[in-house]
This record gives C-alpha cells, sequence and structure tokens, in this order.
C-alpha cells in the first residue's frame, strides 16, 4: 500500500530527476500559490494515490495492446496538478510555443514532450492528467478542504518552520500575504 505514494520519490537516473525536479518547481509551485501549502500537500499525497490507483485499474489493459512502463517520479501529480489549473482557469486561450491555443490542450502537448523524458511512463502521467483534470471540473468535490483547515493543530505549526515559505490556504490571508 505504501508504494500508491511512495513511487512519486523514486527515478531511473539523474536525467529523470533533474526532469522531475524542474517539473516539481514549476508546475507544483504555482498550484501551491493558488491554493495554499496545506493544501498543496493534501493534494500531492491525493493526487499521487489517485493516479497509481487509475495506473493500477488500465495497466492491465494497456499492456495487451503496447509496452507500459512503470509509473515513477512526480510527473503524474505534476500533471494533476496542471489539469486542475488549466480546468479552472479563466483564460480560454494561451502561447504555446508561439501559437495560441486552448488553455486545456496545453496539459495533453506537454503529455507529448514528457513522453520523450528518459523513464516516463505515459500511462501515469496520462492517469495524473485525468485525475485532476476530474477534480478540476468538479468531479471530485468530496476532496475540497475547508478554507480554515491551516488553523488546524498539526498544519498550523507549518508556520512556524523557520526557513519554509508558507502560503496561506484562505483566499484572503493570500492576498493580504501577496500585498504586504
Amino acid at each position: 500500500v505504501h508504494r500508491l505514494v511512495t513511487y512519486i520519490f523514486h527515478y531511473e537516473d539523474l536525467i529523470s530527476l533533474i526532469c522531475g525536479a524542474i517539473i516539481i518547481w514549476y508546475f507544483a509551485g504555482s498550484f501551491e500559490k493558488n491554493v495554499g501549502t496545506v493544501k498543496h500537500c493534501f493534494f500531492t499525497i491525493v493526487f499521487a494515490v489517485l493516479s497509481a490507483l487509475l495506473y493500477l485499474l488500465l495497466e492491465p489493459v494497456v499492456s495487451r495492446v503496447a509496452e507500459v512502463e512503470d509509473a515513477k517520479g512526480f510527473m503524474p501529480v505534476a500533471f494533476a496538478m496542471l489539469g486542475v489549473s488549466t480546468t479552472r482557469s479563466r483564460m480560454k486561450r494561451t502561447l504555446f510555443f508561439g501559437v495560441r491555443v486552448p488553455v486545456v490542450l496545453v496539459p495533453w502537448f506537454l503529455l507529448f514532450i514528457a513522453w520523450v523524458i528518459p523513464h516516463s511512463s505515459l500511462l501515469s502521467n496520462i492517469c495524473g492528467l485525468l485525475v485532476g483534470e476530474a477534480y478540476g471540473l468538479g468531479y471530485c468535490f468530496c476532496l475540497d478542504l475547508p478554507e480554515s483547515v491551516d488553523r488546524v493543530f498539526p498544519f498550523s505549526l507549518l508556520k512556524r518552520i523557520p526557513g519554509l515559505k508558507y502560503i496561506p490556504g484562505s483566499s484572503a490571508e493570500r492576498r493580504a500575504s501577496e500585498s504586504s
């Protein structure tokens, strides 16, 4: 059962580790700015588990047709976060390599780019993207945490850890901290 979460910390080589670090820095950082530190930690675990469960459900079927790489690395969770961000975005179109495309198609284009990253599992990335888009479209509303979750005991300690950049979960507190 522990492998439903720990696969996101497993990398085959230095190149995939560097690609994973870049993806974490870029996509997970922007997701954390939108939802707050506590919700980001919660959704990292939830997206990892849901992506792994969907992967385990689809892997026997897909492996009959094509060779399937094992799920490893943070990329499925990053695609889930990207899926949430693009489905909930107010922007309709964006520039993608100099071409204006609908925002909801950007993760699918990035999926093809991620396909060339060594030891990257296309199926697990698709599973992560599907989980993120399902949550972004509101199909997993039961996973929503209240904005006051930051004030609950173990999470309230995150504010006091030196060196940790804490982003509040409530949108009003985030706006106040950004303006100061």
